[in-house]
Parts: structure tokens; C-alpha cells; sequence
């Protein structure tokens, strides 16, 4: 494969014409995606996960139901290094209906899950072929908040660690609530930290989180609210201080809107986050000295329902996965102020839920 091409897995939802996760080369220099392959045979492989020695691919099969029992599953692929296609090794049910979210821990040791449905979190040890073992942890969370149609109970939509590798941070929109795990990698366990959570504004509804590539601040994207939420990190203590909230759309825009996804540019200078609604990404610039942002601009998807959107290694491409249009569009990211400029390659890719980039080994 060039140099300038990289591997890119799309997670998508099955139950329309998706057949799975699908498998592109991203031309680093052009923005284009061109077609690799297709890997079916799980149903809703929506959110990706790759090891950090990128031998295997783990997926969040977002159902309410495996093998006729309550809760979905974790499915686990090794990657081949020389094509990047996928091997599928094995499932793991994960405790939880809808798990939508999953990440692997920096050491490769364990996988986590998040199940927005089962309102609860799953941890497995990854075995020495890739594969996982039965989960080594069940975290369930508990409560409500204020809106009865969607915070009648927890809600966990994501799981995401530090840059320690020492705490487990999981924004629970039925709560309103980020819990906060200290993570035991001997045993594979989610012990609750102290302080056990960050609140965040009743019904703003936590859902993705993101760290600053400094370590010193985490930015949460509120689903509900359509909002972002600063927070001091404490690495020391595993602790959130809130320090800012700012909103994802204009004064003046008055129709439904739901955030979605949240990512930091690498240099540490801008945020992005997406609002399904406005279909759109709204740019940030980050003060680096006090973590705080100060709004610069929106951009459109160019379709509708941006579920989820990555910045490419070397931090020149943005690409956004519209899931209700069926499209990935790629922008070119300007180094100096952040915003983005269509780069008019625009992919066909039925529901996409995720984008994960794999870098070769040279």
C-alpha cells in the first residue's frame, strides 16, 4: 500500500442495506476513499475499536438481543497486516442491551463497552490470539433526571480512559452524569473513584469525551442540550472540574437538534463537535493555557445526521459520517484558524455509525 494511503473501517447498522463493517483506503493527500472489501456476518457492528498495536479490531454489535438472550455483543477481528482485511476470532455478549460504544485499553489488555440500553458498563481481558474472554466486570449504573422520555433511566453512551490508563470516564445520559472508574488491570475490574462522578446541568444528557492532547482538560459532548462541556482533569485523583459550557448552534436555529460525536484536532488548537439537526460540525478554538473554547464557525456535513466524524493521522482531513444521508464526506482542516473546506469527495456508505483509521507499519 503508498505511503500516503491509510486503511479506514466503517461500523454501520445493518438493518437497512449495510452487510456490516466496511473496509476503504483513505488517500491522505486527496481526501478520496476507495473501496477495500467488506467483512458481514454480525448484526449492527456500529462503534470500532482498534488495539494499539493494530493487530485487532473489536466492535460494538449494537442489538438488544444475542443467542435469544437479553443484551447485545462484542465482537472481535484480527486484522491482517498486509491487506487489512478482517478475520473474525469471537463473540462476547455484553451484559446490556445497545452497546454503543467501545475502546481498548492503551496497554491492549482489556476491552470495554458501554450499553446504553442496559445502562452499564462491560470490561473483557483480551486473549493472547486477540479474541476476548468472558467479561472480567459489570458496572451498572442507577438514577434518572428530568426528561421522562429520555432520562427515565441510566443511559451509558460511551467509555473512554485517561491518558494514564488509570481512569475509566463514562458520560451516562440518563443521569446527567459522567461516572468515573479507577481501572484495575490485574483483575479487570471498574472500581468507583472518589470523587465516583462529574455532574453536569439536568437534562443536558452526556454522551461522547475527549481528552486534550495536553492531559489537563476533558470536553463532554452534551447529546440534549446541544452543548459542550469543559472540565479542569485532575490526573492525580481522576477528578472533573467544571470550567466551561458553551453551545453547539446558532442563537437563532429553533428546529430538533441531537450532538453526537466530539474530537480534539491533534495540535491541541481546535474542537469539533457534531449536531445532528443542524447537520453541521462546530469549530472551536482551545485556549491552551485555561482549556476553554471560544467559538469560530459551523460548517455543514453536507448530508444528514452526522453520527460520528475522525480526524485523519497528520491532522489535514476531517472526514463526517452522515448515517441518515448513507454518506462520508472529507474536508480539508486549515492548520491556522481550524476551519474546514469541503474537499468534494463524497463516499456512499449505507448508515455509517463510526470511522477508525489504521496507520501501516513500515
Amino acid at each position: 500500500m503508498q505511503s500516503n494511503k491509510i486503511l479506514a473501517y466503517i461500523g454501520t447498522y445493518t438493518r437497512g442495506e449495510s452487510e456490516g463493517i466496511y473496509i476503504y483506503r483513505l488517500d491522505l493527500s486527496s481526501g478520496a476513499l476507495e473501496y477495500a472489501g467488506t467483512v458481514s456476518g454480525v448484526s449492527n457492528p456500529t462503534f470500532l475499536a482498534i488495539d494499539p498495536q493494530q493487530r485487532y479490531l473489536y466492535a460494538a454489535d449494537e442489538d438488544m438481543e444475542f443467542k435469544g438472550q437479553p443484551g447485545g455483543a462484542v465482537s472481535a477481528f484480527a486484522i491482517d497486516a498486509q491487506t487489512g482485511g478482517l478475520t473474525f476470532l469471537n463473540q462476547q455478549p455484553t451484559h446490556g442491551g445497545a452497546p454503543c460504544h467501545v475502546v481498548v485499553d492503551s496497554m491492549g489488555r482489556y476491552v470495554l463497552v458501554a450499553n446504553y440500553m442496559g445502562g452499564n458498563l462491560a470490561v473483557y481481558p483480551i486473549q493472547a490470539d486477540g479474541s476476548l474472554g468472558p467479561a472480567s466486570d459489570v458496572a451498572q449504573h442507577e438514577g434518572s433526571s428530568i426528561n421522562p422520555e429520555r432520562q427515565d433511566r441510566p443511559h451509558a453512551h460511551s467509555i473512554n480512559l485517561d491518558p494514564a490508563n488509570r481512569f475509566a470516564f463514562a458520560p451516562d445520559l440518563g443521569i446527567d452524569k459522567v461516572m468515573i472508574y479507577r481501572l484495575d488491570l490485574d483483575a479487570g475490574k471498574l472500581i468507583p473513584n472518589e470523587p465516583p462522578w462529574a455532574q453536569v446541568e439536568d437534562g443536558a444528557g452526556p454522551r461522547h469525551f475527549t481528552f486534550h492532547p495536553n492531559g489537563n482538560y476533558a470536553y463532554l459532548i452534551n447529546e440534549l442540550g446541544s452543548t459542550i462541556t469543559v472540565f479542569a482533569y485532575d490526573a492525580g485523583r481522576g477528578a472533573l472540574t467544571e470550567i466551561q459550557t458553551v453551545p453547539t448552534l446558532p442563537a437563532d436555529f429553533s428546529a430538533k437538534n441531537t450532538t453526537a460525536d466530539i474530537h480534539v484536532h491533534p495540535s491541541g488548537k481546535f474542537l469539533y463537535g457534531s449536531n445532528r439537526g443542524h447537520d453541521s460540525l462546530a469549530i472551536f478554538t482551545i485556549d491552551e493555557t485555561t482549556g476553554k473554547l471560544t467559538f469560530t464557525g459551523h460548517e455543514s456535513t453536507q448530508g444528514q445526521t452526522p453520527r460520528n466524524f475522525a480526524i485523519a493521522p497528520g491532522g489535514t482531513l476531517l472526514l463526517a459520517a452522515n448515517q441518515r444521508s448513507d454518506n462520508i464526506v472529507s474536508f480539508h482542516i486549515n492548520q491556522e484558524t481550524g476551519q474546514l473546506t469541503s474537499i468534494g469527495h463524497t463516499t456512499k456508505v449505507p448508515m455509517p455509525v463510526c470511522i477508525k483509521f489504521l496507520v501501516p507499519t513500515q
